[in-house]
């Protein structure tokens, strides 16, 4: 095996392997094209503030001193909004020295506005686990716009496994770009370690160019497909008249990108979170995007990027076409026995504007 992010039958070998430990058998959908799914425990703590362990320390004992009630999510339970959660995960790692892991929100957790991130013991940074790394895996979860219900089980982030250097540098881009059409910008802006997005804000043909979330809403069971009407939770965006979008500070957007990406089944990719120097805002929570999206032969045919979109403090005028993220992409590490999109019935192939699955 070369050096790149694991597929599928790779990340099924780990656990076959006991390099990932589980309370009890993986769910026959839970292992992705390049990613796991990882899956909550019977318990969240409610803690008086984000953290990370630090150095030398675990998790549980930062729990043992900055929690403020422990919940049994059996049942289901609800995380109410601007409260920050720690949740146990069902999974826990004992990796090779040479392998490495990455986490990010799934898509659906994204584009309900759910801050997630994984913690891991004695790590000093969100989402990344140290190549080596033996113990236990926590999610933190904030709830930003609505209120969820979660259970035991519930899936609301997922894990990537690196060995090696993965990550195509310009030039490589550049090439593959030209072979495989990563985007359809007629001329691609390849910089900064990744290939462009901008923001489309012209809309469909009724002038719809995104949702804002509405505050003061029912609850969102992350479980129940289609159960929720749009406009209880959500406010449409028309069209302005001069192509431009006020982003009102601490408000939550769902948008889409100009640009319909493609990613090739021997590669993975990944949206920059932030980047400071197209605005004081932060795009796309939930930033995988697995072998096969947007690929013809996998039902895509080019599909649209949905951006989640906060402003930081200050209101932020994006316009229309104005860069708003970088893809980045990363060589596979072999072919995934299956691609996103028909394989998989996935949520997302194809498309255009879309809320997440949670509403009809």
């Amino acid at each position: 095996m070369t050096g790149g992010i694991l597929p599928d039958r790779e990340i099924a070998r780990l656990r076959n392997d006991g390099r990932i430990r589980c309370e009890r058998p993986f769910d026959a959908d839970q292992i992705q094209p390049a990613s796991l799914d990882l899956r909550l425990g019977a318990k969240a703590y409610r803690v008086r503030a984000s953290f990370l362990p630090g150095r030398g320390n675990p998790v549980e004992a930062k729990l043992g001193r900055l929690s403020m009630h422990e919940i049994d999510l059996a049942g289901g339970a609800v995380l109410e909004t601007g409260c920050v959660y720690v949740v146990p995960l069902q999974e826990g790692l004992d990796l090779p020295a040479d392998m490495r892991a990455a986490t990010n929100p799934k898509s659906s957790t994204g584009r309900l506005d759910i801050f997630t991130r994984v913690l891991a013991d004695g790590t000093q940074e969100f989402d990344k686990i140290p190549a080596g790394y033996r113990g236990p895996l926590y999610l933190e979860i904030s709830p930003r716009t609505f209120p969820i219900v979660v259970r035991p089980g519930s899936r609301l982030t997922q894990i990537r496994f690196r060995t090696g250097d993965a990550q195509l540098g310009e030039g490589d881009l550049a090439a593959l770009h030209g072979t495989e059409r990563l985007t359809s910008a007629a001329d691609a802006n390849i910089s900064g370690g990744g290939i462009a997005l901008s923001i489309d804000l012209a809309g469909d043909d009724t002038g719809l160019v995104g949702y804002r979330g509405k505050r003061h809403t029912g609850v969102v069971d992350v479980d129940r497909r289609g159960a929720l009407a749009v406009l209880d939770f959500w406010e449409p965006i028309r069209r302005g008249t001069v192509g431009e979008l006020v982003l009102d500070p601490d408000e939550f957007y769902i948008l889409v990108s100009k640009e319909a990406v493609h990613v090739p089944p021997a590669y993975a990719a990944e949206m920059t979170p932030f980047d400071p120097l197209v605005g004081e805002f932060r795009v796309h929570y939930a930033g995988f995007f697995d072998p096969g999206f947007g690929h013809s032969a996998a039902g895509g045919s080019g599909s649209r990027a949905v951006l989640e979109v906060r402003s930081h403090d200050v209101p932020f005028i994006l316009e229309d076409g104005q860069i708003v993220g970088r893809l980045v992409y990363e060589r596979m590490a072999g072919l995934p026995d299956r691609l996103y999109g028909t394989d998989l019935r996935s949520n997302y192939q194809a498309q255009g504007l879309k809320l997440s699955k949670h509403f009809a």
